[in-house]
């Protein structure tokens, strides 16, 4: 089993930034490839970003290739979400998520534990 629990949501302006972070206990961080999602009103979950075991290999949707990072501090058990020159379509509910799959976990039915999720709010 692995815990996952998100931070860092809330209400910013349009341009602004958020940093999520995503605290995990359990079996070994490192085992797990790892993954943002998001969820808006009315829409399916959307994979954000993903991160390899060992961090060497990312993934970005088109939507936030070159305004979001995502980084992990497996020694500290966390992933992070660095969201810059946020837009009003980024409001959603973003979720952690982690992978014990070996192929590049592009899809939500690939992630074995999920976070509560935390809201995320860009004002125009």
């Amino acid at each position: 089993q692995v815990q996952l629990v998100e931070s860092g949501g809330g209400l910013v302006q349009a341009g602004g930034s958020l940093r999520l972070s995503c605290a995990a206990s359990g079996r070994t961080f490192s085992a797990y490839a790892m993954g943002w999602f998001r969820q808006a009103p009315g829409k399916e979950r959307e994979l954000v970003a993903l991160i390899s075991r060992g961090a060497s290999t990312t993934y970005y949707a088109d939507s936030v290739k070159g305004r979001f990072t995502i980084s992990r501090d497996n020694a500290k058990n966390t992933l992070f979400l660095q969201m810059n020159r946020l837009k009003p379509e980024d409001t959603a509910v973003y979720y952690c998520a982690a992978s014990s799959r070996s192929v590049y976990p592009l899809v939500a039915s690939l992630y074995d534990y999920w976070g509560q999720g935390t809201q995320v709010t860009v004002s125009s």
